[in-house]
């Protein structure tokens, strides 16, 4: 099938790998397996796949680790659902900086894991609100920035490029999208993640500051995501189209 979507499973537990390449498959997907950082680097070397489900706890380099390198690598655009252990809060968190898409606690129940992967690439591929796909590249210029949304590019004032992970891109496209308008922690959470909050998540706030290092913007003072006390956050700069730039 031309349009299986091809999904990557990390995980050093081979009944795990097994397990879920079967669920998968049986869903229509395509599905590679991986037992460590080396055997995902190897099916990377094929191609890009449309999704990597990360296990967090991998012998040698782990999965945070794993995600660093991703993020900073050609392979900086694909989603990665990170899977970790009910107790490690710290780590869950850690993994959201290092730049995972979402998260899955063990243990877990498959259907709840394909119901993820499906939001995670619907979110990946999705149009940005009031937004229409042309061919000429786009370009949203803020401050001292541009964003190129076609080739999903940030860059400075001097056009160097700042690498954005799948969901940095996403949250800064919401907020340019939707300027000088207070969004809450909810409603930030459901246009870049699809899932509602509870009231211990941090992991907006955790991908706004995330998001304010791109922009070398202080928290104390800042130029463009501003934080507004029990309401949530609003983007204060102007956002202007920059048409016909290549």
């Amino acid at each position: 099938m031309e349009n299986q979507d091809h999904i990557l499973i990390v995980d050093d537990d081979r009944g795990i790998r097994e397990l879920l390449a079967a669920y998968l498959e049986k869903n229509g997907m395509r599905v590679s397996l991986a037992a460590n950082g080396r055997q995902m680097r190897a099916v990377l070397e094929q191609g890009a796949p449309d999704l990597i489900v990360l296990d967090l706890m991998l012998p040698g380099e782990d999965g945070l680790v794993l995600c660093r390198e991703l993020r900073v690598g050609k392979f900086k655009a694909v989603p990665v659902l990170m899977l970790t252990a009910r107790s490690e809060e710290t780590d869950r968190i850690v993994g959201l900086e290092m730049g995972a898409d979402d998260y899955l606690t063990k243990p877990f129940a498959v259907r709840e894991l394909m119901a993820r992967i499906r939001s995670v690439l619907r979110r990946a591929r999705m149009l940005p609100p009031n937004m229409q796909v042309t061919e000429a590249v786009q370009m949203l210029g803020f401050g001292d920035w541009r964003l190129d949304t076609t080739a999903r590019h940030l860059l400075d004032q001097d056009g160097t490029m700042v690498a954005l992970s799948g969901a940095e891109y996403r949250l800064l496209r919401v907020f340019l999208d939707h300027p000088q308008r207070v969004l809450t922690r909810d409603q930030l959470l459901n246009l870049t993640q699809g899932r509602a909050s509870d009231p211990f998540d941090r992991s907006i706030d955790l991908l706004v500051s995330r998001l304010r290092q791109r922009l070398l913007d202080g928290a104390r003072e800042p130029r463009y995501i501003k934080t507004l006390r029990n309401e949530g956050y609003v983007f204060s700069a102007t956002v202007t189209l920059i048409e016909g730039e290549q």
